[in-house]
């Protein structure tokens, strides 16, 4: 099972067809593949043409796909909980976090984003940032609050120095909530609303993601993000 050969990833191709695309589900699985640790083959699909490289096993699939001793799979939470199931311990780490509230602390971040960055209204423009900016309270509160096992360590703790939600390594939810850096680049360059500096504690996450390998292989440059929003942002008229 460790021959990259019997695991392939097949993800979304940047414009320029080769490097990884804009695509957070594509993103999610390269990111839990790496911190795995197996090796794996990572092809990247140019959608703008036939997706002749996938038609032989999974015709008319959408991306991501994964195959696995050939055999195709491409539920994305489905090949999520798959990979956890198949390379979990002694062999592989898992991934899953200690606490449940890592799952939740960002969830609504993404959807109140896509709100705000979608919206033509300018009648409605400071309800959905107003809406944005609480759900980013609300992780940031999460990632200030120390938890239980930052508590053992110091009892006296009142503002967790963690690297990420649910401890100084990467799992799940991290994969999950990649997407929490285009509120930071989208908005402010389509807005001019970046995520406050007053939440330090997203910020010293963000800055911890950027320095991960498992993300900085696995992102998108940010032209390619700006570029993937450039028909979804709509201008206020």
């Amino acid at each position: 099972m460790a021959e990259s050969s019997k695991l392939q990833l097949f993800v979304k191709a940047s414009a320029d067809g080769e490097s990884i695309g804009h695509c957070p589900f594509c993103q999610r699985l390269a990111m839990i593949l790496l911190l795995k640790g197996i090796p794996f083959t990572l092809t990247t699909v140019d959608t703008k043409r036939a997706l002749d490289v996938l038609k032989e096993f999974v015709p008319g699939a959408r991306l991501p796909v994964l195959l696995y001793n050939g055999e195709p799979k491409t539920d994305t939470n489905k090949i999520e909980e798959f990979l956890e199931e198949t390379l979990g311990p002694p062999s592989f780490p898992s991934l899953a976090p200690r606490y449940q509230e890592s799952h939740t602390a960002g969830n609504d971040v993404f959807h109140k984003f896509s709100a705000f960055i979608k919206n033509p209204l300018p009648a409605q423009e400071e309800a959905l940032q107003n809406h944005l900016l609480k759900a980013l309270l609300k992780l940031d509160r999460y990632l200030s609050t120390p938890l239980e096992y930052e508590l053992a360590q110091d009892p006296g703790l009142t503002l967790s120095r963690r690297r990420f939600l649910d401890g100084d390594q990467l799992t799940l939810p991290d994969c999950d909530y990649s997407h929490h850096f285009c509120p930071q680049l989208v908005c402010k360059h389509y807005r001019q609303l970046g995520i406050p500096a007053e939440l330090r504690s997203i910020w010293r996450y963000l800055d911890s993601a950027s320095e991960a390998k498992e993300f900085k292989y696995s992102c998108p440059s940010s032209q390619e993000i700006l570029q993937a929003y450039r028909g979804v942002a709509r201008p206020l008229k």
